[in-house]
């Protein structure tokens, strides 16, 4: 059991130079094929190393990635590291040649190593009593690696299942403590801030997660729109870092930079429903108010508002009187259809293609147990608009059952603001109507200010039509809403990257990748920004990431153009057109522009435009088509679009 301090180790068909974090294949004939690892999966390949074929404890991961006051979801930000790592070395956790899973224990490198220049010094043990250590920091050496389509908009300039990505991230997502990136945000206003905890779920059923889940969103909605000027709650992904973790409120306090947190509970008997919260000021840990309710199912939503009000109280929140009446308005349900939104809900923020489906049978079912539950209509165009873009139904009948949904929201609740992101994300994407797109996006977050995707999806908006001042305040403000939240600093750096910030873009983009290994699409994102930094070289690293094969190809040919690299960069190219000409006319489109190759480059945005490619929604701002600009026929095109030039 050693410490590995410098030199190079060779495992396998694979050399790692201790120092700087490169892996090399020594079965590539190109000699400079080197994929610099991030500091986390880089320090995870050498605790395996470090052992010799012995066990590597998931424990120890932790206490080596991680100091003891970080806030993270640990299980699942090793899972994304390991994950990595075994793609990095062209591994599977099915068939594995390099790293085996002892299960609920930990791992093992499966393959004998050699010291190729300094042999190991020191015990695995004592390079854990580093002085001082701090969450991890990305070195100038280790920086790296859409609902879905629709989940999170931001204007990705990719490909339809890669652009217009929706609001809410997968929920595993790993989370990095908020201190090591609050500096750079922007200073907190004078508004109270407030941190709802996940329900804990204390039916004793572990079916009931998705339960407890839900009600963690519908709380953290309803406290949302008290009053926004006034009142800040911390967006569900931030908080759910926190599930199942025994983290200090003070610690709590200063991971989120909140003067309060609210604690639920959930318990179950019968037909009724126990929910018990309690309100905490964080600086002396007082509770401020608890209480019990016994309550049907079918009222729980009545419960959530007496909670709402409860909490404006105790922290003095003025609500106007339409927000009184709002609050005491009934908002009672059939307590099956509640039932199966949440299912639908839990199944949709998986993120998966199986998930999705299941997600789109619980809202039909809950639209058809409550025809007027809008908000299950908005579920259910959400499914529906996901499965036609990535191919699970067809893409005409699909946009049309997403835009018959959430027409059908709007009808019952005009001032539902997740309808009317709903709806520009149609007008945008299969219309071609930016304007009503925009208006659509604009309404939403006038009515639910404190919505971190409603507030996201009108940044990537202004961001797309150009309004670059815009797109930064409103990506600033999700971040601030959602601090832990990957796709909230993933899409600030997008919006910097289209402004040409490209330093500021890098760093936010690093960022992102701090919290979430996985975070889509960091890698894709870091390798442009390399390549229009002029470091072509460090692309190649991210773009090893990569998991999606024509996205791949699309960077290959555009890094290895910068190099100069022209017969690289052409069987790149020609390896896109030949096996991915029908769903990435788009990304051909920017290989071939930004090749200066510009009457190729327009036969291929006429394809796009032919296909409804969702990344013509950033063809405005696109970097890539920047030696278009001058050319009339991009004015046309754009004006083919519909955008204004």
């Amino acid at each position: 059991m050693h410490t590995l301090s410098s030199g190079r180790v060779r495992f396998g068909a694979f050399e790692l130079d201790l120092t700087t974090g490169e892996l090399r294949s020594i079965e590539s004939p190109d000699p400079n094929n080197r994929v610099l690892l991030r500091e986390q999966v880089f320090q995870v390949l050498r605790m395996l190393l470090e052992r010799e074929g012995k066990i590597v404890t998931r424990e120890e991961i932790k206490g080596r990635l991680w100091p003891a006051d970080t806030v993270v979801d640990f299980d699942r930000s090793i899972n994304a590291t390991i994950k990595t790592l075994r793609r990095a070395l062209g591994d599977s956790a099915d068939n594995p040649r390099y790293i085996e899973t002892l299960a609920r224990r930990g791992y093992r490198l499966m393959l004998p190593i050699e010291y190729l220049e300094s042999m190991p010094v020191t015990a695995l043990e004592k390079d854990r009593e580093r002085p001082e250590q701090s969450a991890p920091e990305v070195s100038e050496n280790t920086a790296r690696v859409q609902e879905k389509v629709q989940r999170q908009i931001t204007p990705h300039w990719w490909k339809a299942a890669l652009v217009l990505a929706s609001a809410v991230i997968l929920v595993g997502a790993g989370y990095i403590s908020w201190p090591h990136f609050r500096a750079t945000g922007p200073p907190r206003s004078d508004k109270i801030m407030l941190a709802v905890l996940p329900f804990e779920n204390l039916t004793g059923d572990p079916n009931k997660e998705y339960l407890a889940d839900g009600l963690t969103e519908e709380m953290i909605s309803q406290l949302g729109r008290l009053n926004p000027e006034r009142l800040g709650v911390i967006a569900r992904t931030s908080v759910m870092g926190y599930k199942h973790n025994d983290v200090r409120l003070d610690q709590i306090g200063r991971d989120l930079s909140v003067q309060y947190v609210l604690e639920n509970s959930l318990r179950e008997g019968g037909d009724h429903i126990r929910l018990t919260a309690q309100l905490i000021q964080v600086k002396d840990q007082t509770n401020l108010w608890s209480q019990d309710y016994d309550y049907p199912a079918k009222d729980i939503l009545t419960v959530e508002d007496d909670v709402a009000k409860a909490v404006a109280r105790q922290i003095q929140i003025r609500l106007t009187s339409q927000q009184q009446a709002e609050l005491a308005r009934s908002r009672q349900v059939n307590p099956e259809a509640f039932d199966a939104y949440l299912q639908g809900y839990y199944h949709f923020e998986r993120d998966t293609d199986n998930d999705t489906e299941m997600a789109a049978k619980y809202y039909e079912r809950a639209t058809q147990l409550d025809p007027s539950y809008a908000l299950a209509w908005v579920g259910l165009s959400r499914a529906r608009n996901w499965q036609a873009n990535v191919g699970l139904i067809p893409a005409e009948e699909g946009h049309r059952l997403a835009r018959e949904a959430v027409e059908r929201a709007l009808a019952l609740n005009p001032n539902l603001a997740q309808a009317h992101t709903q709806m520009g994300r149609i007008k945008r994407q299969v219309d071609f109507d930016w304007a009503g797109a925009d208006d659509s996006f604009q309404r939403a977050v006038a009515l639910d200010p404190g919505n971190p995707e409603v507030v996201r999806t009108a940044a990537g908006s202004a961001a797309t039509l150009g309004r670059f001042d815009e797109a930064v305040q409103l990506g600033r403000r999700a971040v601030d809403l959602d601090p832990l939240n990957a796709d909230s600093w993933e899409f600030l750096a997008e919006t910097e990257f289209y402004m040409g910030r490209l330093d500021q873009a890098a760093a936010d983009c690093k960022k992102a990748l701090e919290l979430n290994p996985d975070v889509w699409p960091g890698p894709i994102l870091l390798s442009q920004i390399y390549v229009m930094q002029g470091r072509p070289q460090d692309a190649l690293a991210e773009i090893e990431l990569v998991r999606s094969d024509p996205i791949r190809a699309f960077l290959y040919a555009i890094a290895y153009h910068a190099l100069g690299r022209k017969k690289e960069s052409d069987a790149a190219l020609s390896e896109l057109i030949l096996k991915y000409h029908a769903g990435y006319a788009y990304q051909i489109a920017e290989v071939y522009a930004f090749r200066n190759q510009s009457d190729e480059a327009f036969e291929w945005l006429d394809r796009a435009y032919a296909q409804r490619d969702g990344g013509l929604i950033g063809t405005k701002v696109d970097p890539l088509f920047k030696s278009l600009h001058k050319d009339p026929r991009f004015a046309a095109f754009l004006k083919k679009l519909n955008l204004p030039t």
